[in-house]
């Protein structure tokens, strides 16, 4: 289960940024440094992109449930200030670090390091990250993961990916969550599908009810985990 003294506080963070560089040409080059250090020791990393209940934390529930036999997994969880959600994922037998980041609306590299520090890298297999709640900040930060996905849920409307091409121009796969509200909400999932393959055409798309899971072996096998 997840401990909530097992908290990285990102405030805390300070980075040196030579002249002439910026905040985001830092955080590319940590990022490739997690994914080298990452790929060393033969880690799978997934970064969770999505909006506050979108249904991040439900799906990625169900990948632990489907996946912990296979892989020894850890779960960074970035959130505000709380560790419940981290808490909930615990609950299925995965180590779980959170990663409170106080009034920063995405997580950056560097945060992520300090957490791949307090893991056994020799002993873990497949890395879930979930990003903070947020469809816009969280693009422009890479990690260091090897895929990135983004989920959307029916209940956000039909115009989500419209108004946010540029996280999903820089996602590998799309979750469409909470297909059984969609008839509810007047939502062709369908056409929140083509409004993807129009951004980025090989993005791959899962439909999926992530509380009962159905849909979720289709993003695994997107993932090719």
């Amino acid at each position: 289960m997840a401990n909530p003294n097992d908290v990285i506080k990102g405030e805390e963070v300070t980075l040196d940024i030579e002249p002439g560089m910026n905040i985001l040409e830092v955080n590319k080059k940590l990022a490739q440094k997690n994914k080298e250090l990452l790929q060393k020791h033969n880690i799978t990393a997934i970064d969770i992109m999505g909006s506050i209940g979108a249904g991040k934390t439900s799906l990625i529930e169900k990948l632990v449930q489907k996946l912990k036999q296979k892989y020894r997994i850890v779960v960074f969880k970035g959130d505000l200030t709380t560790t419940i959600d981290a808490e909930r994922i615990g609950k299925h037998g995965v180590q779980v670090i959170t990663i409170n980041t106080g009034r920063e609306c995405h997580l950056d590299a560097n945060v992520v390091a300090r957490a791949v520090e307090r893991i056994s890298l020799n002993d873990i297999d497949l890395l879930i990250i979930e990003n903070v709640g947020n469809l816009i900040c969280p693009a422009e930060f890479p990690l260091g993961t090897d895929k990135r996905v983004v989920v959307i849920s029916v209940t956000e409307g039909p115009y989500m990916i419209l108004k946010h091409p540029f996280t999903f121009m820089n996602a590998d796969a799309m979750v469409i969550n909470k297909k059984d509200l969609a008839k509810t909400m007047n939502i062709d999932t369908n056409q929140l599908e083509r409004q993807a393959k129009d951004v980025k055409p090989d993005i791959k798309v899962a439909v999926t009810n992530a509380l009962s899971g159905e849909g979720v072996d289709k993003l695994i096998k997107d993932l090719e985990l």
